[in-house]
């Protein structure tokens, strides 16, 4: 999937200035394919960082004002970077756009236009697995993108601290825009930068172990970290009855262990997440009227 990836940027019609490759202690030799493409730098690291890790490392060798994520099960249009480009010169106080992501094995199904926020604390992509419309071609306001496949004004990720390693990975884009709009940052929804997206490719699969364990663990610390005072009691509540049918729907599935072993690692980092908060809510300037409107509140 690397290689098909890196041609895909190749055959961008904007060029990035140089492309980076963060291999996070791979050992299928996968990242000898780098060594045909004269624009692309690597880092091969000894120990698996997770995304969150991997990509804080990338951020802080950059030097652009810019940087755009893309994961190696996501494979950009050769326009991809040029219409993300085109929406940074035609924003206003956002600083991060996410792509039009669609199913790499049936590209008339989406794979999401955005990350949702709900107010229970649930998090998905808004329009994941659903046949696209007319509707999904219209740019708008977002929650936060799907870092698989988005650009980011770097600066703004360097000032509220990176990505949160302590999620390794899955929902710390999330974590991450949420903590953005705290900072009264905006993001963007760009369909006319399209990839296809195979997804959780390096990961087993959406219903991996893996993927569940960290999925559902970090909700609930993204949760816990970012609500804002008012809202994080009066949403308590919801966010708790929440977390109950998940272990009860996933347990007659099978997977009670996995999803009951994630909810008590997420209650047992409540300490370091209770000093995370402190820091955050102590630097946020929206207010709770901008981010309650910002929440999704479907039943």
């Amino acid at each position: 999937m690397l290689a098909q990836c890196l041609q895909c940027l190749e055959n961008q019609t904007l060029k990035p200035d140089k492309v980076m490759v963060i291999d996070n202690a791979s050992s299928d030799n996968s990242i000898e394919v780098t060594k045909k493409y004269t624009n692309v730098t690597v880092r091969k690291l000894k120990n698996n960082l997770g995304f969150a890790g991997a990509n804080n490392l990338a951020l802080k060798e950059c030097d652009s004002e810019y940087v755009a994520l893309l994961n190696p099960d996501a494979f950009p249009e050769p326009d991809w970077l040029q219409n993300l480009h085109s929406a940074v010169v035609n924003s206003i106080d956002v600083v991060a756009f996410g792509s039009r992501q669609l199913r790499y094995s049936d590209p008339e199904i989406l794979d999401g236009t955005g990350d949702v926020y709900h107010i229970s604390g649930r998090v998905w992509r808004n329009g994941y697995g659903k046949r696209q419309s007319v509707g999904d071609l219209i740019a708008r306001e977002i929650f936060s993108p799907c870092a698989a496949a988005a650009l980011y004004c770097r600066q703004a990720i360097l000032d509220i601290g990176g990505f949160d390693e302590d999620f390794f990975s899955y929902v710390e884009d999330i974590d991450l825009g949420f903590r953005l709009r705290l900072m009264g940052y905006k993001a963007m929804y760009v369909p006319d930068a399209v990839v296809r997206h195979v997804g959780s490719a390096t990961t087993g699969g959406p219903r991996s172990e893996f993927a569940l364990y960290y999925g559902h663990r970090n909700m609930v610390w993204a949760f816990i970290k970012n609500m804002p005072g008012l809202l994080l009691w009066l949403l308590l509540p919801l966010h708790i009855m929440f977390n109950i049918i998940v272990v009860i729907i996933y347990t007659t599935r099978g997977y009670g262990r996995i999803i009951v072993k994630s909810k008590l690692n997420a209650i047992k980092g409540f300490r370091t997440i209770a000093v995370k908060r402190r820091h955050i809510q102590k630097k946020r300037t929206a207010t709770i009227k901008d981010i309650w409107c910002m929440l999704n509140k479907s039943i």
